[in-house]
């Protein structure tokens, strides 16, 4: 069996696609960095719980993590079992670098932990 290969989204082109509600923006990172700050409409779900069951079905998904490489392993593993999935380069630290907005659960000014 092949491994699906990994697309990269880049951070404008992810909060387009998220503002449209066109994806869902899956974070993958550990609960002190979500707490931290995460991108606005984000779903949280940990990359070592990730069960690709509990993404929402009916768009595709770009993974978030902070750099990009928990996130990749993520995307490879919604890819493998069936989803429309995209990697976001450079994760949440090219986000922030973007100018896009980080908040916390309360919606506070955020940063990448």
């Amino acid at each position: 069996m092949t491994t699906p290969e990994v697309t990269d989204v880049d951070a404008a082109t992810a909060e387009k696609l998220v503002s449209e509600g066109a994806v869902t923006l899956v974070d993958v990172r550990e609960p002190d960095e979500w707490a931290a700050g995460h991108a606005p409409h984000a779903l949280h779900l940990p990359l070592g719980s990730l069960n690709p069951a509990d993404v929402p079905a009916g768009r595709p998904v770009i993974a978030v993590c902070r750099s990009g490489k928990r996130s990749t392993i993520a995307t490879g593993k919604l890819l493998a079992a069936g989803l429309d999935a995209r990697n976001l380069t450079g994760g949440m630290t090219a986000w922030a670098q973007a100018g896009l907005p980080v908040r916390t659960d309360d919606g506070r000014e955020g940063t990448v932990a």
